[in-house]
């Protein structure tokens, strides 16, 4: 089954509305890593952006009766819920954090980075760039649509033009020489 398209999405919430936990399923293999990925880009924590997207679907689970197609696209609602979820989290975030006692507070290893655990993350970051810009123009492609965008094999094939078993390979291939590159 298809799942990329909008009319797909559409049918899917509306059987979702009705309670149908295979839709509910399928919508959320399809679309689970690029909501995640809207979240994390929010929150910059990956596990409150898990939380948040767990969150969201149970939202979606209970209110998809709610949809209208006429108002938005079924990934522009989805996308508010999780939007709006993480800003709600952000602002819970202080909350949270006031639970934490002094005791509990003083025994948490410091969460910020040194002056050199900077340096040696942004120049992991540059060499990761340096190593991408040696893989081929379709392999780059694929694995940032796939580990940055959170799209899924299938998606990038649609989105590229490109047979799947293409993508994988690209995908694969262009991974291990990541690996080579980056002496993992």
């Amino acid at each position: 089954m298809l799942v990329n398209s909008d009319a797909t999405h559409r049918q899917l919430l509306n059987a979702v509305s009705e309670g149908d936990r295979n839709a509910f399923e399928i919508l959320y293999k399809s679309l689970s890593p690029r909501l995640y990925a809207v979240a994390l880009r929010l929150l910059k924590r990956p596990v409150w952006a898990e939380e948040v997207l767990q969150d969201s679907f149970i939202t979606v689970w209970n209110k998809a009766a709610s949809y209208n197609p006429a108002s938005s696209a079924p990934l522009t609602w989805l996308t508010n819920i999780v939007r709006n979820r993480s800003i709600d989290w952000l602002r819970g975030a202080d909350n949270r954090c006031d639970e934490l006692d002094d005791l509990t507070l003083g025994e948490l290893p410091s969460l910020e980075q040194t002056p050199l655990e900077q340096l040696l993350q942004a120049d992991n970051a540059h060499h990761l760039g340096d190593c991408l810009g040696q893989l081929s123009a379709q392999q780059r492609q694929s694995i940032v649509l796939a580990y940055y965008h959170g799209l899924s094999h299938d998606e990038i094939s649609t989105q590229i033009g490109s047979p799947l078993g293409t993508i994988k390979s690209w995908i694969r291939r262009g991974l291990s020489q990541l690996k080579g590159c980056l002496g993992l």
